[in-house]
């Protein structure tokens, strides 16, 4: 389940949505270079807020296994704990972020430091942080190259922490809530994807037990990996 790389180069070719573009607009009358930078610093603010409709003010659910909430992830606070997960050998083998605790905070603040088409979060059961995400605009993002997408599609990259909180269908009970509170908070999402390894079989029955469906196998950059999609309502082709 490790992310494309998401570099600027990457990214240079992709098509800003509407509202955000809009946020920068001026109606072709100059302004104060003071207030310019008022302006825009504002507009950027609100941009990273809308392109996942203000994820952190999404707050908990309650699921089966405990209340969980998607906690957006912190350098200082977080990447010790993230760092130890992606150095399970299980989840290093799909994530490849195993390394030095740098690795992984390097990690977090590239997207932390963007204009918020993906933001990374710390999964909390019931007080406990057991997981870690990353809820993305696969619109926006680099898979966008390499499969059919629609706009507002949200994408979702998982790992579970601990091994005991594996093969237990833990994962999947998290994967319907996560799918289920982006569907509900992100109006104009009609659907949510995945793109695990194709050999990840575990993850990939966990989206399908999720309500997911496997809509095609997709060749990536640094892996083969199992387009999983999930609708708002209905199955229709990718």
């Amino acid at each position: 389940m490790n992310p494309i790389d998401a570099s600027a180069d990457d990214t240079l070719d992709l098509h800003l949505p509407e509202e955000f573009v809009a946020l920068f607009r001026t109606d072709g009358n100059a302004l104060p270079e003071a207030e310019t930078e008022a302006t825009t610093g504002a507009a950027t603010a609100r941009a990273r807020e809308d392109l996942l409709d203000g994820l952190a003010d999404w707050g908990p659910s309650d699921t089966s296994a405990g209340v969980f909430h998607l906690v957006p992830a912190d350098v200082e606070r977080d990447a010790a704990l993230i760092a130890h997960w992606m150095n399970d050998p299980d989840v290093a083998a799909y994530w490849e972020l195993s390394g030095p605790q740098s690795v992984t905070a390097d990690h977090l603040r590239a997207q932390l430091a963007g204009d918020g088409r993906s933001v990374p979060c710390v999964g909390v059961l019931d007080g406990v942080p057991m997981s870690y995400w990353e809820i993305y605009r696969a619109d926006l993002d680099p898979l966008a190259r390499y499969c059919p997408v629609r706009p507002h599609d949200t994408g979702v990259h998982l790992l579970i922490g601990a091994d005991t909180d594996r093969g237990r269908g833990l994962g999947t009970e998290l994967i319907r809530t996560v799918a289920d509170l982006v569907l509900a908070e992100r109006p104009a999402c009609t659907r949510v994807l995945a793109e695990p390894d194709v050999r990840n079989r575990s993850s990939v029955a966990a989206f399908l037990g999720a309500g997911f469906r496997l809509a095609a196998e997709v060749e990536l950059p640094a892996k083969r990996a199992a387009l999983m999609v999930r609708e708002r309502a209905g199955r229709e082709s990718p």
